[in-house]
Formats: structure tokens, sequence, C-alpha cells
């Protein structure tokens, strides 16, 4: 039996061969990567720093928003976010088709999160949703994915809103990550509102922070009360860039304004649609309605 040569001449031999075999591997998967042109990584970057804005028609099909229970803001804006995704939908489908979207919406609800922030008020909602709403009172966090996993299966729904209390066991990315895929895969919509819950693992495609903010002064009576508006931070999405609104809802529509002034909200120009107020205001300088005391309306009409 011929005993291996140990010599340093024979391990050094070995070595070389070993260093030029993995130079060789190395090369091979460099040359395998595909090469990214100057367009295509300007494709890429353009994309990844879209921002978000209302009305887009690619709104996710899983959504999740963060709130506290000291008021209705998380569920407000899922309702905002709901008809502007709706409504965005509907622009662009097939002519023939009914012209208006008449199919029911459920909105679910476990015992914690309705003691919080109480039921959907019948008549606090828009007008073409008080006859279509399905309310469910799910008794545990359990019973109310299963209601949200069902609902995301019945194409005879247009979206899914619930509100789900602090971050239950039940609540897994496993459990996120089936209420993603029956979404996506029935084309239902769905908006998870977590009340008072920490922004855990999830599968959820855009994720929201949401705080109340100061509504705008109406135009013609700033005693009355203003649009609702709501102080939103976008922190993560799949398609969008984070960052932060003070959204307002107006007659159903949906408005954002992204300025550097959004975090100051006793503005009006902070408000979605505050600019437009105050530009409406600055062509009427003085008081709106002039007064009218010992003079006649016709007279005051020819000054």
């Amino acid at each position: 039996m011929t005993r291996p040569d140990l010599s340093s001449g024979a391990k050094a031999r070995d070595l070389s061969s070993l260093s030029c075999a993995a130079a060789r591997g190395a090369q091979a998967c460099v040359s395998a990567v595909p090469q990214l042109s100057a367009r295509d990584i300007r494709k890429l970057s353009k994309a990844r720093e879209a921002r978000w804005r209302p009305g887009l028609s690619d709104q996710p099909f899983h959504s999740e928003i963060f709130a506290s229970a000291d008021s209705a803001a998380g569920a407000g804006l899922a309702l905002a976010l709901a008809r502007d995704a709706l409504s965005a939908s509907a622009v662009g489908e097939d002519p023939l088709a009914e012209a208006e979207d008449r199919r029911q919406v459920l909105w679910v609800q476990d015992r914690r999160a309705l003691q919080l922030n109480g039921r959907p008020y019948l008549h606090g909602l828009p007008a073409d949703w008080r006859d279509r709403l399905i309310h469910v009172e799910a008794a545990s966090p359990e019973d109310a994915l299963f209601a949200l996993e069902e609902g995301a299966r019945c194409r005879d729904l247009a979206c899914v809103i619930a509100e789900i209390a602090g971050n239950p066991r039940a609540l897994d990315f496993t459990a996120s990550r089936r209420l993603s895929l029956a979404a996506e895969k029935h084309g239902v919509a769905l908006w998870i509102v977590r009340i008072e819950a920490e922004a855990d693992l999830s599968s959820a495609r855009m994720r929201w922070r949401v705080a109340a903010a100061s509504s705008a002064e109406p135009l013609w009576n700033p005693a009355a009360p203003g649009a609702p508006a709501w102080k939103a931070e976008l922190f993560r999405a799949r398609s969008h860039a984070p960052g932060q609104w003070i959204l307002s809802d107006e007659d159903g529509r949906l408005a954002a304004q992204r300025t550097a002034r959004a975090a100051n909200t006793n503005t009006p120009e902070a408000i979605g649609i505050g600019a437009s107020i105050a530009a409406a205001r600055s062509a009427h300088p003085g008081a709106l309605v002039r007064k009218t005391v010992g003079r006649s309306l016709a007279a005051v009409a020819r000054a």
C-alpha cells in the first residue's frame, strides 16, 4: 500500500486547483445573473418610489388600518378607502354592465371591537350603503376571521370591512396569508381595522396608521361641522413608497394633501380640500355675507 503524498508541494497544488475551480464557478454564477440596463434601473426606481394617491385602479385586495379606540378614525378611513377603491374599479368596466355596483357590503366586528367602537350607525353611512350593509357580530376573534374568509370567498359581496381589537393569537401570519389569498383569488377587497393593536407580522399588501385630524371649516358656515379628515401614514405597501397625508372625504370623494405642513392640522391648507377653500375665500375679502341693516337687499346687490 502506497502512502499519499503529504508534502507541502502536493498541498499547494491541491489548493491551487481548488482555487481555480472556485473562481470558475463564481465567474459562471456572475455571468448567469441578468445584467440590468440603465433604463431598467430607472424603471425599477420609478416603480418603487411611486406615491399612493386616491383613485388608483390597482388597489390591493388586503389592507390593514391601525387606529386607537379614542375615535372612530380607523372605521371612517376604511369606509372612505373602500368607496374610493370601488369607484376607481368601476371606471373602464364593460359599458353593458350595470351602471352602479349594488352588491352587499360585509362588516364584521369581534366582541371587543364592538365594545370599544360600537356598531356602525345606519344614518351615518353613505346613502347608497344603508340598504346594502350586512353586519356580523362575532363572539371571538376566531369567529371573526372565519366570517372574513368566507366573505372574501363570496363574489356577491362588493367588499369586506372588519374591526378586530388587539393582537389575538388567531390572527397570525398564517391567518393573514389565508385572507390575502382568498381575497386575491375571488376579487373581493378586504380592509381590517386593527384597534389598539401592534403592527405584528402580516401579509397585508398595504398597512396604515391613522388618527383623527381637524376638519376644514365649511366655506359658507364656519360653525357647521366640516368634512371628515384623517392624518394617515402609509408605513408598508408592496407597490408604493411610504408617506403621510391628510385625507378628507366630502360628498364621497377622497382627497389627499401631502405637504411639509401636514403635521399642522389647524390650518385649512393642511386638509385635502383646504387649498380650494382658502382660494375661494381669498376672492371674497371680508365677510362672505354682507350685513343688510338699514338697507334693502336690492340696494346691497347694487353696491
